[in-house]
C-alpha cells in the first residue's frame, strides 16, 4: 500500500485541504484528512485534481502542428494536408509518433485517451499481415507511455454521400461494417488498461444500411459508441440532399442515439437535434482548440448540457494539448458566442474534463477522487506566477498544461516535477515528425 498527502485535492465535494489517500492496486482504497503529512507519506504538493481524460483524438495528426499557420483556408483544405500525413504513416512509425503524442497528454494531466482510429491499412486499402498492426502499435505507445486507452475503432467505408473511396481513403476502409466487425474481433487489448471501443466515421463515411452493423457490434460487445457529427455545415446540407434529413436525424431512424454514444464536435445543430441528442442521452464531445483551428464554428455547448447530453473533451488534432485550454473556451467561446458570462463554473468544467470524459470513453471507475477509484492524481502547482492569489475552487477555470508538476495513472507514478519519466517527448516528437515530413 502506498499512501499520498495532498496539500489540497478535489474531491467530490469540491476542493480539501489537507488530504490523505490510500492506493493499493492502482485503487484507491482509504481518503482521510490530515492537515500535515504523516512521515511514510508521498508528498503532492498545489492542488491535486483527477486524472483527465482526452475523449477524442487523432493521434496522427499532431505531425500538422506548425504546417501553414497563417495561410487562408478551410477544414476541406486543412483535409488534403492530413491525408498527406496519413499516406506516409506504418505501424513502426505511427508507433513512434504516438509515443510522443501520448507523453505530451501525460505531461498536460491526461490519463486516459480515446483514440478515434481509422488509419488500419497499408497504402492502397492492402492489409496488413496482422490486420491490427496499427492499433497495435497505438497500444503499445499508451501502455509504454502508462496512460490508459479506448481504441475506438473506426468504420469508414465511403468518400461522401455519392463519392467512393479514392487515394489514401482506401487505408481507411474495411469494405463492409461487416468485415470491419470481423476484423476488430480479431484484435485483443492484452492489457486490463486498454478497451475496445467501436466509432462511424460520420454519415457521411458510413452509408445509412450500414450503420445498424457498427451500432449493434458496439451494443452487443458493451462498447462506448463515438461518431463525428455535424463538425461542417457541408456535411449538414449533403446529408439534407441524400436522405431529406439532418445527420442527427439520420442517426437516431437507425437507432445510434443513446446514453451509450458520444457525438463528437456537434457544431451545427438546429434546435431539434438538440433535442434528438439531449433527449436520447447522447453525449457529445466538445473539441474548441481544433474547431478553432479548423475554424469549424462554435457548437451549442450550454444548450446541449440543458437539452441533457452530457459534455466531455478532445483535443482532437492537437493544435494544442492542454485540457484546461480545452475546458476553459468552453466558457470563453460560449460568452463570445452569447455576449453573456457565467455559463460553466469552475467545477463544472473539471468534471466535463474528468468525470464525464472517463464515462464517454468507458472507464466510469476513474475520474473522481474516492474510495474504489482509480488512482489518478495531477498536482497542479499554486505557486506558478499564472496561479498566484489564486482561490483554489477557482484552479480548473485558470490553470494551463503547463502548471502539471506530478501526474501519477493507476497508482504508477509517470510524471514528477513536469517530467515524463520514461519518454523524452520533446524528442520523439521531434524525430517522428521530422521523419514524416522528409
Amino acid at each position: 500500500m502506498t499512501t499520498y498527502w495532498c496539500e489540497w485535492a478535489w474531491l467530490p465535494t469540491g476542493p480539501r485541504q489537507g488530504v490523505l489517500f490510500d492506493v493499493e492496486g492502482g485503487r484507491i482504497t482509504a481518503v482521510d484528512a490530515a492537515r500535515t503529512p504523516p512521515e511514510h507519506a508521498g508528498r503532492l504538493p498545489g492542488m491535486t485534481l483527477p486524472g483527465i481524460a482526452n475523449a477524442h483524438s487523432h493521434a496522427f495528426h499532431r505531425a500538422l502542428r506548425g504546417w501553414h499557420t497563417g495561410a487562408r483556408g478551410t477544414f476541406w483544405t486543412w483535409r488534403e494536408q492530413m491525408y498527406q500525413v496519413a499516406a506516409a504513416l506504418d505501424p513502426d512509425s505511427y508507433y513512434q509518433l504516438a509515443r510522443g503524442v501520448y507523453a505530451e497528454m501525460a505531461l498536460a494531466g491526461i490519463t486516459c485517451v480515446g483514440e478515434f482510429h481509422y488509419l488500419h491499412h497499408a497504402p492502397g486499402g492492402v492489409r496488413y499481415d496482422d490486420p491490427n498492426a496499427m492499433s497495435r502499435a497505438i497500444a503499445q505507445a499508451a501502455h509504454d507511455v502508462g496512460i490508459r486507452l479506448t481504441l475506438l475503432d473506426t468504420c469508414y467505408l465511403a468518400g461522401g454521400f455519392d463519392r467512393q473511396l479514392d487515394g489514401v481513403q482506401l487505408r481507411f476502409s474495411d469494405g463492409t461494417a461487416a468485415n470491419w466487425a470481423d476484423r476488430i474481433d480479431e484484435f485483443t487489448a492484452g492489457s486490463d488498461r486498454v478497451r475496445i471501443g467501436a466509432a462511424l466515421h460520420s454519415v457521411r463515411a458510413v452509408p445509412a444500411e450500414e450503420i445498424p452493423e457498427v451500432t449493434g457490434w458496439a451494443r452487443n460487445s458493451e462498447a462506448p459508441l463515438h461518431l463525428h457529427l455535424s463538425e461542417q455545415r457541408a456535411e449538414n446540407e449533403a446529408c439534407l440532399a441524400a436522405h431529406g434529413c439532418t445527420p442527427t436525424q439520420l442517426l437516431e431512424s437507425h437507432g445510434a442515439l443513446g446514453a451509450d454514444v458520444t457525438a463528437v464536435h456537434a457544431t451545427h445543430l438546429v434546435a431539434s437535434d438538440v433535442a434528438l441528442l439531449g433527449g436520447s442521452g447522447t453525449g457529445v464531445c466538445l473539441c474548441p482548440t481544433t474547431e478553432a483551428e479548423l475554424a469549424d464554428g462554435i457548437g451549442p455547448a450550454a444548450a446541449l448540457r440543458a437539452a441533457g447530453s452530457p459534455l466531455s473533451l478532445g483535443s482532437d488534432g492537437h493544435s494544442v494539448i492542454d485540457p484546461f485550454a480545452e475546458a476553459q473556451a468552453v466558457e470563453s467561446y460560449q460568452r463570445l458566442d452569447t455576449e453573456t458570462r457565467g455559463h460553466f463554473a469552475a467545477d463544472e468544467l473539471l468534471a466535463i474534463a474528468t468525470a464525464a470524459g472517463h464515462r464517454a470513453l468507458g472507464w466510469p471507475e476513474a475520474g473522481w477522487l474516492g474510495v474504489g477509484a482509480r488512482a489518478d492524481f495531477v498536482a497542479i502547482d499554486l505557486d506558478s506566477t499564472r496561479l498566484a492569489g489564486v482561490a483554489p475552487g477557482a484552479v480548473p477555470a485558470l490553470a494551463r498544461a503547463d502548471d502539471v508538476r506530478v501526474v501519477i495513472a493507476d497508482g504508477r507514478r509517470i510524471v514528477q516535477d513536469g517530467t515524463h519519466q520514461a519518454i523524452d517527448a520533446a524528442r520523439e516528437l521531434r524525430d517522428a515528425i521530422t521523419a514524416l515530413r522528409s
